[in-house]
């Protein structure tokens, strides 16, 4: 039997970043194959779609967090019944800034500490993604900042442009491959600890697209 054949693995994804970095229009891009220029800024919306990676089946449940994530950053601090659900619902989370706000690309920081504090985790996945690379002449933000960044954080990432649809279906297939080796990580832990010898190691690699 193919891997493909085998048990659907629902995997449920989360974009955040600053208002009008391409968020929806990353997700509809990903989910329906078109670009959408206009989108309400208030509305979250859950998209799902079925799709192989490396040759495993995976249902994947995007939310699209418009409209909240803004303020969800800085409330971070208030109270835990202030974090958005999808924090800590969330398998992973695609962490988006636009080449051409550098205040989005500051905030990106922010949103990966609360994500970290509400998982109670050193390391989870994430991946850094640097939208609207198709407009260069308003770049603002270099590609080897966004590297840089990722890497202090032990990410991967990616340039993408949802108008153009570069690195779309990449960005997403990432995040996937990144949840299925945290979670092989976590399980060879798991049975490390619970073996006569084992001994807990802890284990943060950094790929950089």
């Amino acid at each position: 039997m193919s891997k493909s054949s085998q048990f659907l693995r629902e995997y449920k994804l989360v974009v955040v970043g600053g208002g009008g970095v391409g968020k929806s229009a990353l997700t509809i891009q990903f989910i329906q194959s078109h670009f959408v220029d206009e989108y309400d800024p208030t509305i979250e919306d859950s998209y799902r779609k079925q799709c192989v990676v490396d040759e495993e089946v995976a249902l994947l449940d995007v939310l699209d967090t418009a409209g909240q994530e803004e303020y969800s950053a800085m409330r971070e601090q208030v109270s835990d019944f202030m974090i958005p659900r999808y924090m800590r619902t969330g398998e992973g989370f695609l962490c988006v800034y636009s080449i051409t706000s550098r205040n989005s690309f500051e905030e990106i920081s922010t949103f990966y500490q609360q994500i970290l504090r509400v998982k109670d985790k050193d390391y989870y996945p994430i991946i850094i993604v640097a939208n609207k690379c198709d407009l260069e002449s308003e770049r603002v933000v270099s590609t080897q900042e966004g590297r840089d960044l990722a890497r202090s954080f032990g990410c991967k990432f990616v340039e993408t442009s949802a108008k153009q649809k570069i690195n779309v279906d990449e960005a997403f297939y990432s995040l996937v491959r990144e949840i299925r080796r945290f979670n092989r990580e976590n399980d060879a832990r798991g049975t490390s600890r619970n073996s006569p010898s084992g001994r807990k190691k802890k284990k943060n690699k950094c790929t950089i697209l």
